[in-house]
C-alpha cells in the first residue's frame, strides 16, 4: 500500500496522533480540521477527502503492528523536507488537550526515530506545540 501524496502522509501523522490513546476527542478534530484550513501545505487538499484517508488510517492501526506500517507510508509518502512538518503536526494534535498520555508520547518517539528528526530538532518542535497549547490552571 502507498498514500497518494503528501496530504495523506500529513492527515496520517495527525490521525495517528489522535488515535494513539485509543480514544479520538472533539478538540483532536477540531486541531486537525483548523490545521488543514490554515496552513499553505494543504491551500490545494481538497477537504471532502479527508474522511477516506483519516478512516483507512483508522483502518490500518486495527491490523497487527499498523503503527509501525502506518509512519512508514507517512515516510514514504513525504519528500524528507517534510518530516519535521508531519511530526510537528502530531505534536499538536498530542499538545491540544493539555495532556500527553504514556500512548502518545510512544508515538512521537516511533515518529522520531523513523523520520530520523534528530532531538535537538525534536524537542524544538515539542516545545514549540506545548507553547501553542498552554492553558492557565482553573483557579486563576
Amino acid at each position: 500500500m502507498q498514500l497518494q501524496n503528501h496530504h495523506s502522509g500529513l492527515i496520517y501523522a495527525m490521525v495517528l496522533a489522535a488515535a494513539a490513546d485509543g480514544q479520538v476527542r472533539e478538540s483532536e478534530l477540531w486541531t486537525i480540521d483548523e490545521t488543514m484550513m490554515v496552513l499553505p501545505i494543504f491551500k490545494d487538499f481538497q477537504r471532502a477527502n479527508f474522511g477516506a484517508i483519516a478512516g483507512a488510517c483508522v483502518e490500518l492501526l486495527s491490523e497487527e503492528d499498523g503503527i509501525d506500517a502506518a509512519i512508514g507510508l507517512i515516510q514514504g509518502s513525504l519528500p524528507p523536507r517534510l518530516y519535521a512538518t508531519a511530526y510537528a503536526l502530531a505534536c499538536d494534535v498530542v499538545a491540544v488537550d493539555g495532556i500527553a498520555t504514556q500512548e502518545e508520547l510512544r508515538l512521537l518517539e516511533m515518529m522520531r526515530h523513523q523520520l530520523d528528526i534528530d532531538r535537538l530538532t525534536a524537542a524544538a518542535i515539542e516545545r514549540g506545540a506545548a507553547a501553542r497549547f498552554a492553558r492557565l490552571p482553573d483557579n486563576i
